[in-house]
């Protein structure tokens, strides 16, 4: 790829720094990424010179953060193609956003209604729709892993029923890196008359999205894993179900009217964004779009792909080592084990990291994926625009450390 990746490097302070005595290598980008200056600067230059509070003031500075928090809404907009800026709305994170939506559905469902979801996804995209079924009385179904690791979508068609109401999928599998068919689940869902939710926090920093070529009902996703703060995320939805839907929260903000006996709400976003918001995650998540879009989200999908099959490629050197959803299509991350009786995941973590290598290690949230492999964890390889094939081969040494001393 043309592209000036010790340019990209040298915007991210962090990775100048050593670990163990060792330049860092940072590897666990599927947990949160690093930040370039340009967003660290943005949350600096929000404090030192606009903080205030937004839509609530005549005053300069409430004008001035309201226009900024307003202008990074439009730029989200435009990096996931939504047809109206109001259909995006600012949640603490993708956890939040699917909280968001099943805590409104509790007085939509009812005991006769069904959900389906999958054997794939993170917890986040599991317990709420548990509870939702817990407090409606709807059924939860979901689509099973085969045996290499990928939804085998061909028990979807028996899943889905006049009943089914929501269908729950990640674009990108966290624990595994493994692309999912939403385009299928969508299509069928749809011919169903159910909504579908995509889980996008791991696809959002790595692969161009486009909401209306989708055609999902709802798409999460967070800041952090797209360069930009903790704490920030988007809930995407079609403006004509979140007008149909009720309020999250109660409060300032989320109001047109109030009495003492009765309330009426505001119009979209502010419906479903009640109290004061992240301003300054909100104008940094804008800053870390423009970041992406400065390279341009296919260039970095398009790297990173190369140094995921670099880096399966370079795994498969080893029979020690056990790839999961090794055939599958891949995206920002892969999963593996040794193949040593009684090593943990964990295990290979702490070596790595002696050699300043930073790898996810364990369940990673999502323990029927680790229950279908019958394994307590995986160690997670997970990439970012700034990580390099030096890099991967500084890991593989790293890994061939562990393999020594492991097996």
């Amino acid at each position: 790829m043309s592209l000036d990746i010790q340019h990209i490097r040298s915007q991210f302070p962090i990775l100048n720094r050593e670990v163990n005595g060792q330049s860092l290598v940072y590897l666990d980008n599927g947990a949160t990424s690093q930040k370039p200056k340009v967003v660290l600067d943005t949350l600096d230059t929000y404090y030192e010179k606009y903080n205030a509070n937004v839509h609530r003031g005549i005053h300069t500075l409430s004008q001035e953060a309201t226009d900024l928090m307003e202008e990074s809404r439009r730029k989200i907009q435009a990096f996931i193609n939504a047809k109206h800026d109001h259909e995006i709305i600012f949640t603490r994170g993708t956890t939040e956003g699917i909280n968001l939506v099943s805590n409104v559905l509790r007085n939509v469902l009812t005991a006769e209604d069904e959900i389906i979801i999958t054997e794939i996804e993170h917890h986040s995209n599991i317990v709420p729709w548990q509870l939702l079924c817990e407090r409606t009385g709807a059924k939860l179904k979901y689509i099973p892993l085969t045996k290499e690791g990928i939804l085998d979508i061909a028990k979807l068609d028996d899943l889905l029923t006049d009943k089914t109401k929501l269908v729950c999928v990640n674009q990108v599998s966290n624990a595994l890196g493994v692309v999912n068919p939403i385009e299928i689940i969508i299509q069928k869902a749809h011919e169903k008359g159910a909504w579908v939710l995509i889980d996008a926090a791991q696809s959002a920093p790595h692969t161009p999205i486009d909401v209306q070529k989708m055609d999902c009902d709802f798409l999460v996703f967070s800041g952090h894993k797209m360069y930009g703060p903790t704490g920030i995320g988007v809930l995407y939805g079609k403006e004509d179900i979140l007008n149909a839907l009720p309020p999250f929260h109660g409060g300032g903000e989320m109001i047109k009217d109030v009495t003492m006996e009765k309330s009426t709400y505001a119009c979209l976003p502010f419906k479903f964004e009640a109290g004061t918001p992240d301003i300054a995650g909100i104008i940094g998540l804008g800053a870390a779009v423009d970041f992406i879009n400065s390279i341009g989200i296919q260039t970095i999908h398009d790297y990173e792909k190369e140094l995921v099959d670099y880096t399966i490629q370079r795994l498969s050197e080893f029979e020690e080592v056990e790839i999961y959803a090794k055939d599958a299509e891949h995206s920002g991350a892969v999963s593996f084990n040794l193949k040593f009786d009684g090593v943990h995941s964990s295990d290979v973590g702490m070596i790595l990291d002696k050699k300043g290598i930073a790898v996810r290690t364990g369940h990673h949230c999502a323990q029927p994926i680790m229950q279908h492999f019958n394994i307590p964890g995986t160690v997670r390889a997970s990439f970012a625009v700034y990580n390099t094939k030096a890099e991967i081969d500084t890991f593989i040494d790293g890994l061939k450390t562990a393999i020594r001393m492991l097996g």
